[in-house]
C-alpha cells in the first residue's frame, strides 16, 4: 500500500523547535521530488521546502530560509524538516507531497500525499 505519512507536530512557543517527518511506504523516494508544504488557517497550501531525489536541487520559502532545514534518511525512505526559531506565522497543517521526477520548487503534477500534521506556535 503507497502511503505518506507525516509525524512530529504539536504545540510549541515561539522560539522552539520541531522536527516534522515525512515516512513513505510502497515505493521509494529515489527519483521523486518531496515538497513539504504549510496551509496556515484560511489560507492555501504554500511549499515551505522542498529536496528533489532527482537532481540534488533544495528550496526554502523567504520566510522560512535560516530556520527550516530539509534532510533525507535513504535507509528509512524518510525524509525530516527540521524547524528552529518557530514564530506564530509558523502555524498550520503541514504536508509532505511527492512529485515523480521533478526538481525544486516543486509545481507539480503530485503522485502522493500525506494526511498532514498540525503545526501551532503559540504562548
Amino acid at each position: 500500500q503507497v502511503q505518506l505519512v507525516e509525524s512530529g507536530g504539536g504545540l510549541v512557543q515561539p522560539g522552539g523547535s520541531l522536527r516534522l517527518s515525512c515516512v513513505a511506504s510502497g515505493f521509494t523516494l529515489d527519483d521523486y521530488a518531496i515538497g513539504w508544504f504549510q496551509q496556515a488557517p484560511g489560507k492555501e497550501p504554500a511549499e515551505v521546502s522542498c529536496l528533489s531525489y532527482t537532481d540534488h536541487s533544495t528550496y526554502y520559502a523567504e520566510s522560512v530560509k535560516g530556520r527550516f532545514a530539509i534532510s533525507r534518511d535513504n535507509a528509512k525512505n524518510t525524509v525530516y524538516l527540521q524547524m528552529n526559531g518557530l514564530k506564530p506565522e509558523d502555524t498550520g497543517v503541514f504536508y509532505c507531497k511527492v512529485s515523480y521526477h521533478a526538481g525544486c520548487p516543486t509545481r507539480g503534477p503530485y503522485d502522493y500525499w500525506g494526511q498532514g500534521t498540525q503545526v501551532t506556535v503559540s504562548s
